[in-house]
């Protein structure tokens, strides 16, 4: 379809609209529904003929325009409708897009005035939002350049039809038209209309930057800039931030303005400012006059001139200033347009907005750490493009750049005194995006290594931020046996990352705050490289010298420091890449001589501040941040203070070693399996602090063994532990000597056997001999002797596992005693019928060999030994002699060790010493503490289960008489404890913890192996069997119920005759045995365990 036709097709559709609209053109009431309707109808007419891509000619536009020219020149603006004349402000939109190619230039003046006249409520109504906005759409179409796409089919240029628009606007009479349209324009910006904002904000960018003379910029840049920073900053009661459109396009216009009006090129040339790069311009210093146009437009325009400049910088850096809260912006929209008028700002304005210069900057810089990626891409890249740019901006924006974040270090301690956590995080990452910066512009690393480096003045920022970064002691969880340690000792297969305890400061709150100032450092360091050492060094020395609050932030920044230099974070287990980032040989001369010093930290022993001691009067002031009212004596000074308060530091030696070893960790990430030989230094401290009864010193341990591990490349941390065991066990050796005692070295020293397992048993000969050394040295110190015992006894259960694991199944078990198992009944007939028949017989006479006392043992001195019983062998031979310790506990350890060695030794490699021992033994059976007699009960208990024919005359002859004088004794202590059970018959107590029960208890388990593995004597066991007929007794403890019932079976299974007749007797069966009455004992109930008892006998 050729144009005309399409034109045809448009003017038909229009004919029927147009024809009636401008019958109608005289409004009234009766009319305006009718005059509504039929400039609906032309708008979609005009619109769908656009979409359809067909261009309007002048006469169909000419035509379309007549009815509405009438409407407005037959009517009284009062008098048009506010619906009406929107219809009609949008139909001239419509048609004023093809219409601003071929309209008359008075024309287009006149629909500007119309135009302007709504939007300002000129003419004495007001109009509403709506009319409004389609007035502002109207004016958009009329003024918005058009593209040299849109103008490919055209007649004339794009451009040259815009400079007549131009040149028209600028001349003076139009001036006060456009400045008051400008004016309205700032009005409509504030409404809470959205389309209206918005387009209103697209006008005055291109009233500034296409129609406005530059002389008029310099007078109208003040009131565009105030209600723009006020509209980008949200209108005062609104909720939450401005929308994020809005805010793009107030910061457009503020650009536009500030860029036009004061920008360095414009100041330079009318003499505002001056700026040299050669001679020649060095030489036009000296001319006062400055050059240019600053009298022309002086009826609307301001002069450039300095004074001009002074004031207007002034200003604009109070309206920029207020603009620092934009950068937290939650919408990307707003973050990227005021990334946008940052850096256009700061490429144009370097010379005329200096004093700015570092405010933009750090717009820049905190947008570039922006959560959003596009944000912090786009930020990025300008910060990259304003550096990296030959020019005149470069190098003030290098040393702005420097200077502030050499401020904001100085900065920071009075922010985090003030605990203003926020402002804490801004600065922490403005100094981070600083750093971040080092890999595209090696000028700034070189600024930071000087910074950082041994002549940058870190005595100056450096104590006034640790006098303020106060880390908070965490809480004091005390064990026995912390959660680390028995993680650790679960340990299998290979290591996985575990998390170093978190620490917190105590004037920072928030974790975002937190983790900014560990982003900082670790940037710090990054970007400053191997002459951040010396800070390090400064951080550690500082750190070395006591355990203050100061020196334990100061561990912590050398730590951050010191992983950002070697691109290491423990704290999220990041080992880094040697490859892609290796280590420099001082870095790593570094981490083996701090590896050494932090490690000589635990061989000080910490000293608690004498009673008379006063505190240093040269000490640093600390100011104490208080919440609240102060109480009004202090206030008032009314009357004098009940006190004085005494400066005092405080001492956090816990945490101080927490993070002594994150700096260990540190060192073994940065040296990787080259840290091997640091651990003859470095293993006691970690493995003395994971023996830590407090929580975090351990679990800290613990962390830092594991990041060892895997940085040193072990499987396990038992491996490192195997592989370097003569390190460890040199450690232990060295602090038991009279020298250097630290008693915590036996706990270090069963931690370490305990994690080794199985593998100690071929190094254990080393560990056996050192611990015994020790105990003849400080045999007369419990604690020591009580830990190395615990050590040896640690020894014996790994050689027991080692020992059950080896031991065949199908290898016969240990025989008993050949005479246990009596001779059947049929044998024991046919010997008395074979004697029966012969009885009047002479017996020859037979030479009868004397029989060897059977406490003799009989020992095979040619059976072989294994090594792992001749080290079991001198554990117990030189053990014995603690059996008379002072300390209970350590008799007590020495009878358990005793009875954990029996199972793995041969009896020629056992029973000597236990014969040697055996007066020892049988007198703690008489020792005043209960738990020292029921491990001798215990020791008796696994001797009878084990070489039952050794203990044949021992246990009835020795033993058993003192288990019966300690049971009546028992007896007779029950009837006068008050937590003895009361009631006719009562037996033992009612608490399972009793020294009363755990005697019994022992007692019973003892007699109950007796009967399993030694041959009986019919006395002792009759005497045996009426004495624990009492725990029969239904209402004796449950514990001491089921060890009874044990033991008669036990005996039952020898003497189920005598079991019967005393058991039978006792319930009062005279019927079957009269002449047993006198064993009856109606005060016990025991029918129900005897039942029992007899049913597990059938």
């Amino acid at each position: 379809m050729t144009t005309d036709e399409q034109s045809q097709q448009i003017f038909q559709r229009l004919k029927p609209v147009c024809v009636p609209l401008l019958g109608a053109s005289l409004l009234t009431p009766s009319s305006i529904p009718n005059v509504s309707k039929l400039l609906t109808d032309l708008n979609a007419i005009l619109r769908d003929a656009k979409l359809s891509g067909s261009v309007l000619s002048p006469s169909l536009i000419s035509y379309a325009f007549y009815p509405l020219s009438t409407i407005l020149s037959r009517n009284q603006s009062p008098d048009i409708p506010d619906q009406v004349l929107e219809k009609i402000f949008l139909v001239l939109a419509v048609l004023y897009e093809d219409w601003w190619w071929s309209c008359d230039t008075k024309l287009w003046e006149q629909i500007f005035i119309l135009c302007s006249s709504v939007i300002g409520d000129i003419g004495g109504k007001v109009r509403d939002e709506e009319t409004k906005d389609a007035a502002c759409q109207s004016l958009y179409a009329l003024v918005h350049p058009r593209t040299a796409e849109e103008g490919a089919n055209r007649s004339v240029l794009p451009s040259a039809r815009l400079r007549d628009f131009q040149e028209y606007a600028s001349a003076q009479r139009f001036i006060p038209i456009l400045g008051q349209t400008l004016n309205s324009l700032l009005a409509t910006a504030e409404s809470p209309n959205y389309s209206l904002q918005r387009v209103s904000l697209d006008l005055i960018c291109f009233f500034i930057d296409i129609y406005l003379p530059e002389s008029l910029i310099t007078s109208v840049l003040p009131g565009v800039v105030s209600s723009m920073t006020k509209l980008a900053g949200g209108v005062p009661g609104g909720l939450g931030w401005a929308k994020g459109a809005t805010v793009a396009g107030a910061l457009k216009v503020m650009q536009i303005a500030i860029v036009k009006a004061i920008c360095d090129d414009v100041c330079i040339r009318d003499g505002a400012v001056r700026h040299t790069e050669d001679l020649e311009s060095l030489a036009d210093l000296v001319d006062t006059e400055p050059e240019g146009s600053s009298s022309r437009d002086s009826r609307f325009s301001t002069s450039r001139t300095p004074s001009w400049l002074r004031g207007t910088s002034a200003q604009l850096h109070i309206a920029i200033n207020t603009l620092t809260p934009l950068v937290s912006h939650t919408t990307p929209s707003a973050l990227l347009a005021l990334g946008d008028f940052s850096s256009g700002v700061l490429a144009a304005t370097t010379l005329t907005l200096p004093q700015t210069q570092p405010l933009l900057l750090s717009f820049l810089l905190s947008l570039s750490t922006s959560a959003f990626t596009q944000v912090s891409t786009a930020a990025h890249a300008s910060l990259l493009k304003l550096l990296t740019t030959q020019g005149r901006a470069r190098q003030p924006l290098l040393q702005a750049l420097l200077h502030s974040t050499k401020e904001n270090l100085s900065a920071l301690p009075r922010l985090l005194l003030s605990q203003a956590d926020s402002k804490v995080q801004h600065v922490a990452g403005l100094i981070e995006a600083v750093c971040n910066l080092t890999s595209g512009i090696t000028s700034i690393s070189s600024g930071l290594g000087v910074l950082l480096g041994p002549t940058g003045g870190i005595e100056k920022w450096g104590w006034r931020l640790l006098s303020v970064l106060e880390l908070v002691e965490p809480p004091q969880i005390v064990s026995r046996m912390s959660a680390a340690q028995l993680m650790l000792e679960n340990e299998s297969g290979s290591p996985e990352q575990i998390n170093f305890p978190e620490v917190t400061f105590r004037n920072v709150s928030t974790r975002p705050a937190h983790e900014a100032l560990i982003r900082m450092f670790h940037s710090l360091g990054r970007a400053a490289g191997d002459t951040c050492l010396s800070a390090v060094e400064w951080f550690t020395t500082v750190g070395h010298n006591g355990t203050s609050t100061q020196a334990v932030a100061a561990m912590w920044c050398a730590c951050r420091l010191l992983e950002g230099v070697s691109d290491i974070s423990i704290l999220n287990g990041g080992v880094g890449d040697a490859l892609l980032r290796p280590r420099s040989k001082r870095l790593e001369m570094m981490a083996r001589s701090l590896a050494k010093s932090v490690a000589e930290l635990w061989d000080h022993v910490d000293e608690p501040p004498k009673a008379g001691e006063q505190p240093d009067d040269d000490a640093p002031l600390t100011v104490q941040h208080v919440k609240g009212l102060d109480s009004l004596h202090e206030t008032l000074k009314i009357i004098q203070p009940s006190s004085v308060q005494s400066k005092t530091t405080l001492s956090q030696p816990t945490l101080h070693r927490a993070l002594c070893l994150q700096l260990i960790a540190v060192t073994s990430g940065i040296l990787l399996a080259r840290s091997t030989p640091l651990l003859i230094y470095t293993l006691y401290p970690v493995l003395h602090s994971l023996v830590s009864p407090a929580l975090s010193l351990s679990s800290t341990a613990l962390a830092t063994l594991n990041f060892m591990t895997i940085s040193a490349s072990y499987a396990s941390s038992a491996n490192l532990l195997l592989s370097n065991f003569d390190y460890a066990l040199d450690a232990v050796a060295r602090r038991l000597t009279r020298r250097w005692l630290d008693v915590d070295a036996t706990k270090v020293l069963l931690i370490l056997v305990r994690l080794v397992g199985a593998e100690v048993v071929d190094r254990a000969g080393d560990v056996v001999e050192e611990c015994f050394d020790r105990l003849d040295e400080f045999h007369g110190y419990a604690v020591i002797v009580e830990g190395l015992v615990e050590v040896l006894g640690e020894v014996i259960k790994v050689i027991e596992a080692e020992e059950t694991a080896s031991r065949s199944a199908s290898a016969p078990p240990r025989s008993t005693s050949p005479t246990l198992v009596p001779p059947q009944d049929k044998e024991q007939l046919e010997t008395f019928f074979d004697w029966f028949q012969h009885r009047g017989e002479q017996a020859p006479e037979v030479e009868m060999e004397p029989e060897a006392a059977p406490q003799e043992p009989s020992i095979d001195e040619n059976a072989p030994s294994t090594p792992t019983q001749i080290l079991t062998k001198q554990i117990v031979t030189r053990s014995i002699y603690f059996l008379t310790h002072g300390s209970p506990v350590i008799r007590a350890r020495i009878l358990t060790l005793l009875a954990t060695s029996v199972p793995v030794l041969p009896e020629s490699a056992l029973l000597p010493s236990i014969h040697s021992s055996w007066p020892f033994i049988l007198n703690r059976l008489a020792d005043p503490e209960t738990f020292v007699v029921a491990a001798a009960a215990s020791l008796i208990e696994a001797l009878v289960a084990h070489v039952g024919s050794f203990m044949y005359r021992r246990m009835w002859n020795d033993v058993w008489p003192r288990f019966s004088s300690m049971l009546a004794k028992l007896d007779a202590a029950d009837a006068t404890n008050a937590l003895s059970r009361r009631g006719r018959g009562a037996v033992g107590t009612d608490s399972a913890y009793t020294h009363s029960h755990r005697l019994n208890r022992a007692v019973l388990r003892s007699m109950t192996a007796t009967m399993k593995g030694v041959q009986s004597q019919d006395s002792p066991v009759w005497q045996a069997i009426l004495a624990f007929r009492r725990f029969l007794h239904r209402h004796a403890h449950e514990e001491l119920q089921r060890c009874g019932k044990e033991f008669y079976l036990a005996a039952s299974v020898h003497n189920a005759d005598s079991v019967w007749l005393a058991l039978s007797s006792t319930l009062g069966a005279a019927s079957t045995c009269p002449t047993m009455q006198f064993l009856q004992e109606s005060r016990w109930e025991i029918q129900d365990n005897v039942d029992e008892i007899s049913r597990c006998m059938v």
